[in-house]
């Protein structure tokens, strides 16, 4: 079973002007990340406006990533839901066309309780054979996944191999390292705390600042996964203010703004996600990406 360690990019969804999901533009991002170096994708996740796809765009995105992926890095497919039922389809349709793990996030508006959430997830992963990554992201959903919730999950279904830790809590992830096997592993859902968590014995990330630098963050991720800490912290630094303001409006929208700027999709959005809703916040992402687009190229 592959060790879920490292960079894993959550990929935009990228849309025609029309609105339309841009396949071919998703082409040329899946080709970018992997020859930068990406250690896997995750395809309709949040940052890919999973909520706003079709359940025929959202299979189709997935299967796409896959041949487009074509075996190089593995394809972890976002198929979280708040109806089990749902989860459970778009779980088999992704492990059916080839997908290597599913992301499943907490179901979200019908804030079940601990109870719900264990029956939920594990009839989800008895669905399929494929790893299994839980999403804890109580911002997004309304609902924490206790820790001890989660390692009876670990125990009790043997194919749940990670989480993804949104929950913003260090003192909670360290919990859940402390709490479950060797082989269970813990990736940030926050950039900015990757270095963090790694330091408590994390994993590495599922990140939305690799959508437009993943060299960088796969430097900064894998310094700090060989203990070199003072590289680690010098590009950590290097995208500080990136990661704030890849937060300053709902994402996706600022890192899929900053990637049209540079030609890698357009601007287009899914209601009710729309462009960028300040002028000022424009300006000071735009103008941060230009500089640091350009350091990254002289850096190499």
């Amino acid at each position: 079973m592959h060790r879920y360690r490292g960079v894993y990019t959550a990929l935009i969804t990228p849309f025609t002007e029309i609105g339309t999901v841009d396949y071919q533009a998703l082409e040329r991002i899946v080709n970018q990340q992997i020859e930068a170096g990406i250690d896997g994708l995750v395809p309709c996740g949040t940052t890919g406006e999973s909520p706003t796809l079709s359940h025929e765009e959202h299979d189709r995105v997935i299967a796409q990533t896959i041949k487009y992926a074509a075996g190089r890095v593995p394809v972890i497919a976002g198929t979280g839901s708040n109806a089990t039922t749902e989860a459970i389809r778009l779980s088999q349709h992704a492990e059916d066309v080839g997908a290597d793990a599913v992301l499943l996030v907490n179901p979200y508006y019908n804030k079940p309780t601990q109870k719900g959430l264990y029956h939920h997830f594990r009839a989800i992963a008895e669905s399929v054979k494929i790893p299994c990554i839980l999403y804890n992201i109580k911002g997004r959903t309304g609902v924490n996944l206790e820790t001890d919730t989660l390692v009876r999950l670990s125990e009790d279904c043997p194919n749940i191999v990670a989480v993804k830790e949104a929950s913003g809590s260090l003192e909670q992830m360290q919990d859940v390292i402390d709490r479950t096997g060797d082989d269970f592993m813990v990736l940030s859902g926050d950039d900015n705390l990757a270095l963090d968590l790694i330091r408590c014995g994390g994993d590495g990330v599922i990140s939305v600042a690799s959508n437009l630098f993943p060299h960088q963050m796969v430097r900064m991720i894998h310094s700090a996964l060989d203990g070199k800490w003072e590289e680690a912290e010098a590009l950590n630094e290097w995208f500080k203010e990136f990661f704030s303001l890849c937060f300053i409006e709902t994402n996706p929208i600022p890192i899929k703004t900053a990637m049209a700027h540079l030609g890698w999709c357009r601007e287009s959005f899914r209601l009710p996600l729309c462009s960028l809703e300040s002028q000022e916040h424009r300006t000071r992402l735009l103008n941060l990406v230009d500089r640091m687009e350009k350091e990254a190229g002289e850096n190499g």
